[in-house]
C-alpha cells in the first residue's frame, strides 16, 4: 500500500473514531473491556453484511461471526502486505486454540473481480483449516467495506496484473458485543493473541 494511501486511511479511521475517544475514555469506568483495549476504541463499526462463502453460497455476519472472529480485508493477489497479515493473524489463532480459545480468522476479499469462490477456496486451504474466506459482488464487497470503514481502491493498470491499494486493521468481532477493536498490523502473533484472549476472557466474565 503507498505511503500516501496508507496515511488517508488511517486519516480517516482516526476521524471515525476519534469523535467517541473523549466519551469512552469518561465511560471507561463501566467498560467490561477497559483493561483490553490497544487505545481509542468504540464507534460504529461493523454490521449486517451479504457475501458469498468458498461453496458458492450467501452468507450474513449472523452466518459467519458465530464466534470471536478476527475479520481482515484484502485480497490474494496481494503480493507483500496480505500474506504477512494473514499468516500473523492465523498464527496467533494457533496460540488461542492451544489456550483453549475457538477463534475464527475472517478473509474478505476486496478484489471480487479475481477473487472467486474457487479462487478463496485454494487461498483458504493454503492459509489455515478455519479460515472463512468471502466474496460477492462489487456491491456486496462495498457494502462489507463501508459498514467495517475500511476502505480501497484499485489501481487501474489496464490488465490482470493490476493491484489494489486498501487499509490494513485486524477487526476484533466477539458474538453478542460486535466490534471491540481493531489491531494495527505492527503488533506480533503473541501480542494479538494476547489481546484477543484479554477480551475473551472478560466477555466470558461479564455478568
Amino acid at each position: 500500500m503507498s505511503k500516501l494511501y496508507a496515511g488517508v486511511a488511517a486519516a480517516a479511521v482516526a476521524a471515525l473514531l476519534g469523535g467517541s475517544f473523549l466519551y469512552i475514555q469518561m465511560q471507561r469506568g463501566g467498560d467490561q473491556f477497559a483493561q483490553c483495549r490497544q487505545g481509542v476504541a468504540g464507534g460504529d463499526i461493523g454490521g449486517p453484511f451479504t457475501l458469498v462463502n468458498t461453496a458458492g453460497q450467501t452468507v450474513t455476519e449472523a452466518e459467519v461471526l458465530t464466534k470471536p472472529s478476527l475479520v481482515y480485508f484484502g485480497y490474494t493477489f496481494c503480493p507483500d502486505v496480505c500474506p504477512l497479515d494473514m499468516a500473523r493473524n492465523v498464527e496467533a489463532v494457533d496460540l488461542l486454540d492451544e489456550r483453549g480459545m475457538d477463534v475464527t480468522p475472517v478473509f474478505i476479499s476486496i478484489d471480487p473481480e479475481r477473487d472467486t469462490p474457487d479462487a478463496l477456496a485454494d487461498y483458504a486451504s493454503n492459509m489455515h483449516p478455519k479460515l472463512i474466506a468471502l466474496t460477492g459482488s462489487a456491491d456486496q464487497v462495498r457494502a462489507a467495506a463501508q459498514t467495517y470503514k475500511t476502505v480501497y481502491k484499485k489501481r487501474e493498470t489496464g490488465d490482470e496484473y493490476y493491484l489494489m491499494d486498501h487499509m490494513t486493521f485486524t477487526y476484533l468481532m466477539l458474538p453478542g458485543e460486535g466490534f471491540v477493536d481493531f489491531f494495527r498490523r505492527d503488533i506480533t502473533s503473541e501480542q494479538l493473541a494476547e489481546s484477543v484472549a484479554c477480551f475473551v476472557e472478560a466477555s466470558k466474565a461479564a455478568p
